[in-house]
């Protein structure tokens, strides 16, 4: 671009000096940069669509069992508002239950939002012209479907489902095994037999990026590079709210501090930035031995693209160049290349979590979402598949608003990708881990006992999947195929037993169970096995995955990492 408009200046104009040129050619590119960035979406202007459905009824509505739902819709596209379809279904009991309710409508969704309250009465009504008829006790499921038109220019579909039960008289809680049974009796890891469990919050942002705005102050994504806050301020933050890691990941693109191109940046000074936040992480958790900071990227771009977190690059990845054409990181990554970009983290050695993942129009690969490639097989090894809202300025652990990922990370696994569930706070206000109870818990395989945990353990720990994500920071979950942990791949000659452990140190029970199953590799349906914690099977020869989800009986759930299973004839 800027050869083509040096070529056109000395062209049309030949006495102009040469400082002059140049001079004009960097304001024209200047110019087409800053118009270019007008036109791209902003960060953070896609639909948000959530559903709160009470698991279960107040206490005064023990007997019959009505509740209310809430859809929140907000659309903070600049641009004007959005029209939303949405639809909300009610099925089971049980999960191929048939179809009980469906609530449907449209609405105009700007910035300032949409509140639709669905009162349920817990009566069936399938059918207008059957008798209505209470629902019988059980666990149900609520699905939000939402949909904005089509002049939206951010992915426009968001879906989403949550447990809910019915249960009148006292009911029955699944038996599940202790999880510091089940847990002492792995086989150690490289001679190391004490496991630990870290809770994580593996995504958050500062005033590195576009976070770290004071809660009074914050209303959603921070221009970048003004909030009030830094790393060092999230991870006192998150060991002060009980927090054993805290990773703050800022946007790659955001470190020339523009949401779009900014021609003026200076390479040296974005490139220093993401060396101050990993020198600052690494000197926070040496000054603090039981509190691990972690500093790196989220990559990406959600329009035509995806975000994803990098755990452990030492450089900054980029695609933006200032008006001389200097490239704004130290390596260059194209945008929305994800085969590209996959490619080469595994050759640095780098992993990454699938961020907030779409079930569809996002990690594109050969014009599959999600597409797999080995190289990102290899790299990537975690996906959310549970966050709060990313604008939450709570700091109770009570945010209501939370969203469900679990459709998008079942895609990911049965495409053929090696990865384990996380819940994170993707927290942009100064709330770092204080939004809500949700964490992602690691089983970390410590050198004895009392020593702290080190980012290289940790990181260990991510590659080995040995990891849980919860909504719940007190829960505890295992879960084997075997005897051996989730994450683990292994042959298998004959039966296969898997098993569920279960604790929680609040006092949760588990109300509900369910351990899951696909095919990696063959992009079909991951279905429900079976809803009790112990479960033997023989499978058919080749590959297949298995993972548990307990819910808990204030509605919480728990994912286990799945293991992954190739059945020898």
């Amino acid at each position: 671009m800027l050869k083509t408009l040096r070529r056109r200046l000395w062209k049309h104009a030949p006495p102009w000096p040469p400082w002059l040129a140049c001079v004009c050619a960097g304001v024209l590119l200047i110019t087409w940069s800053n118009t270019a960035a007008a036109q791209e979406p902003k960060e953070h202007s896609e639909l948000d669509a959530t559903v709160i459905a009470p698991f279960r009824a107040a206490p005064g509505e023990r007997s019959t069992q009505a509740r209310t739902f809430l859809v929140h819709l907000a659309y903070p596209d600049e641009g004007r508002p959005h029209a939303v379809r949405w639809t909300v279904t009610l099925s089971g009991p049980g999960p191929q239950g048939a179809v009980l309710r469906r609530w449907s409508g449209t609405e105009q969704v700007g910035a300032g939002g949409q509140r639709i309250s669905l009162p349920w009465d817990a009566r069936a009504d399938a059918d207008a012209r059957e008798r209505r008829v209470r629902v019988p006790d059980g666990l149900y499921q609520l699905r939000l479907l939402a949909v904005a038109d089509a002049g939206t220019p951010q992915p426009a579909l968001v879906e989403q489902q949550w447990p809910i039960q019915v249960l009148r008289g006292r009911g029955t809680s699944p038996d599940v095994p202790a999880f510091q049974a089940g847990l002492q009796q792995l086989p150690s890891l490289d001679g190391q037999a004490d496991y630990r469990i870290v809770y994580a919050n593996l995504h958050s942002q500062t005033r590195h990026s576009d976070g770290g705005a004071a809660l009074d102050a914050c209303h959603g994504a921070q221009d970048p590079q003004t909030g009030l806050y830094g790393p060092i301020d999230a991870y006192l933050y998150a060991q002060q709210h009980g927090l054993d890691a805290l990773m703050t990941s800022e946007h790659n693109h955001m470190y020339d501090g523009s949401d779009g191109t900014n021609g003026a940046a200076v390479p040296a000074e974005a490139k220093a930035l993401y060396q101050t936040g990993l020198a600052e992480a690494a000197a926070y958790s040496a000054a603090h031995p039981g509190f691990l900071a972690l500093y790196g990227m989220e990559w990406g771009v959600i329009n035509k693209g995806g975000h994803l977190n990098i755990f452990n690059s030492e450089q900054l990845l980029g695609w933006e160049r200032n008006a001389s054409g200097e490239l704004l990181a130290d390596v260059e990554t194209p945008k929305s290349d994800y085969a590209g970009l996959y490619a080469l983290m595994r050759e640095r050695g780098w992993i990454g979590q699938f961020n907030h993942p779409a079930y569809a129009g996002q990690f594109l690969v050969d014009g599959q979402p999600l597409g797999y490639t080995p190289d990102g097989d290899a790299a990537m090894v975690l996906c959310e598949v549970m966050n709060t809202s990313a604008f939450s300025t709570n700091d109770a652990e009570t945010e209501t608003r939370r969203s469900n990922y679990e459709a998008a990370c079942n895609r990911a696994l049965a495409a053929g990708y090696h990865v384990a569930f996380s819940s994170n706070q993707d927290n942009h206000c100064a709330n770092w881990g204080a939004a809500y109870g949700n964490r992602t818990a690691v089983l970390v395989a410590s050198p004895a006992a009392g020593m702290p945990v080190s980012r290289d353990s940790f990181l260990e720990a991510l590659r080995a999947r040995r990891v849980f994500a919860t909504m719940d920071k007190h829960a505890q979950l295992l879960f084997t195929a075997n005897g051996k942990p989730m994450g683990e791949r292994f042959d298998n000659h004959g039966p296969l037993h898997l098993a569920i452990s279960f604790s929680n140190s609040a006092g949760r029970q588990a109300a509900a169970i369910a351990i899951f199953h696909g095919v990696p590799g063959g992009n079909g349906s991951v279905t429900a096995l079976s809803d009790q914690a112990e479960l033997t099977v023989t499978p058919a020869p080749g590959p297949h995955f298995y993972y548990a989800r307990l819910t808990q009986d204030d509605g919480n759930i728990v994912w286990s990492a799945p293991v992954w299973v190739n059945q020898l004839p």
